[in-house]
């Protein structure tokens, strides 16, 4: 999975970013399909701090973005946001193949 990380009005600091990769491992543990995940960290004013991200999966791209006055809050409910549409897809598509399975071996 690669992870690109980038800030708009705010540095990236080694902290910051240990802290989105150590957030996003779970979105790879959930789906081994991933291909990459890009994340935007931003600061529209001072009291305001937004994470965008995008899942590049296996045929799909799912987007979310979060913000929130701490900058380790915004990054905490972006995780949650991205990692439920993950799984969300990952049920869609574990759905489709289930039932084509059963509809295959009840004609058998």
């Amino acid at each position: 999975m690669q992870l690109n990380i980038t800030g708009h009005h705010i540095e990236v600091t080694p902290a910051l970013r240990a802290y989105v990769t150590e957030k996003l491992q779970r979105i790879s543990r959930h789906f081994d399909h991933v291909i990459s995940i890009n994340v935007i960290l931003k600061v529209e004013n001072p009291l305001q701090q937004q994470a965008e991200g995008t899942v590049n999966a296996a045929g799909k791209s799912l987007f979310a973005q979060d913000s929130a006055a701490d900058m380790y809050a915004a990054i905490d409910g972006l995780a949650d946001k991205l990692d439920k549409q993950v799984r969300r897809h990952k049920d869609k598509i574990r759905g489709h193949h289930a039932s084509a399975a059963k509809r295959a071996a009840s004609l058998g």
